[in-house]
């Protein structure tokens, strides 16, 4: 702006009685604009209460590719923090939001930046403990869709179904969303409620159902010894306290003298990697398969370590929709090793890997890696696992209480 005047002085000569006052006021002028400067470099210079400035802005890994311009970021940056209307811009949320944005850029719905506080609610699911409704989400097709409702939870009592595609939490569309976004809008303290728009099957117009936030306990692994010798165990999901769970109940079943098992699976969104090939060992010898990982190409395989102490006990497993990633690995390694037959319906399809990287800050990356392939070859990712008998079960049947896919498996388990 100065230049701009100071080239409209020079190029018209003024009459000295006016260069007196063209002098007077770029002098006015330039004070102003100083003044004004200034309280616009002080508003700019403030941060919200409780943040500080981010750091280490000039450096760049020996590494990163002369394509990338770091310089142009900044100069975006600087724009942001000097020109957006209301001021100041919280450069912890510009700092979130970048990281966020280059993780976004991969579109894989399964790659995810956490914040801290984001983070800390990551471990607590898998710890077995948090505040929620009790649901596990996914993407399928670009929709946020229910995986399973972990029985007893809100979800559950609501009547959430695998398969239910949320279009908004609270109003707000889940258009764009991530899964751990949703997740984040879904969780808050205990007794409040959370509204999920959800579209069911054809249906062209949501459902709204509102459920009461609960804490969610999860006691990944249930036993039952049943009247007829069966064991059933019921895995909800792979947890940290899966492993040693599924030991004891296998040696609950030895004990009581199971003759046959149904392991249940049904429902179970996964979790853990190390929890599903812990459980493989109790039926696959030491050394044997229990999934292969593929990355770019480049495979490598996962062994078990257990005893194989049910090996000789007839096994079903049941699967359905809401079966997947940690659940569609180890069914899919007892049905290549024939230690078990797979009943129910066709699974999920999540067979992509994912490792969490925590991060300096207390933040992390949850990233994908690779691919599963079951033992022999087969993608699980987007292709789930076929069962060996295909039963299915109705909601008439479900409202009846009438397992099919049970009694399916006591079919089968008779025979053997």
């Amino acid at each position: 702006m100065l230049l701009f005047f100071h080239m409209r002085f020079s190029r018209s000569p003024l009459a000295p009685p006016m260069r007196a006052f063209g002098a007077v006021f770029v002098m006015i002028l330039c004070g102003v604009l100083g003044y004004s400067l200034g309280e616009r470099r002080a508003e700019i210079a403030m941060v919200p209460v409780g943040e500080g400035h981010v750091i280490s802005q000039g450096v760049t890994p020996a590494d990163v590719s002369s394509d990338a311009d770091f310089a142009t970021f900044w100069d975006v940056w600087t724009l942001v923090r000097s020109s957006y209307v209301e001021q100041p811009v919280s450069e912890k949320a510009m700092y979130y939001g970048s990281i966020a944005g280059m993780v976004a850029s991969l579109n894989d719905p399964y790659s995810t930046y956490f914040t801290p506080e984001e983070s800390q609610s990551f471990d607590e699911q898998l710890a077995g403990s948090f505040f929620g409704i009790g649901a596990q989400l996914d993407t399928k097709e670009g929709r946020i869709v229910v995986v399973a409702s972990l029985p007893g939870t809100p979800a559950d009592r609501a009547g959430l179904r695998s398969g239910d595609a949320i279009v908004a939490i609270d109003a707000t569309s889940t258009e764009g969303m991530s899964v751990d976004e949703a997740v984040t809008h879904i969780r808050g303290p205990k007794g409040t409620s959370v509204s999920l728009s959800i579209l069911r099957g054809n249906v062209e117009e949501p459902q709204v159902i509102s459920m009461v936030r609960d804490e969610i306990s999860v006691d990944s692994v249930k036993y039952t010894m049943k009247d007829d010798h069966v064991a059933v165990i019921d895995i909800s999901m792979f947890n940290e306290d899966t492993s040693s769970l599924f030991a004891e109940a296998a040696s609950s079943a030895v004990k009581d003298g199971a003759t046959s098992i149904v392991l249940d699976l049904r429902n179970n969104p996964g979790g853990l990697l190390d929890a599903a090939i812990d459980l493989a060992g109790y039926w696959i010898p030491k050394g044997g398969t229990a999934v292969i990982e593929d990355i770019r190409g480049e495979q490598s395989s996962y062994p078990t370590s257990g005893s194989a102490q049910l090996r000789d006990i007839p096994t079903v497993v049941l699967v359905n929709g809401g079966s997947a990633s940690a659940s569609e690995i180890l069914s899919g390694a007892l049905q290549d090793a024939q230690e078990a037959t797979i009943v129910g319906e066709q699974t999920f399809g999540k067979g992509c890997v994912q490792e969490f990287h925590d991060l300096p800050d207390g933040g992390a990356v949850k990233i994908t890696v690779a691919r599963w392939l079951t033992p022999l070859g087969r993608s699980i990712d987007k292709q789930g696992i076929t069962p060996d008998v295909i039963v299915p079960l109705t909601l008439e049947d479900a409202h009846a209480k009438h397992d099919t896919q049970y009694s399916a498996a006591l079919d089968i388990l008779t025979k053997k």
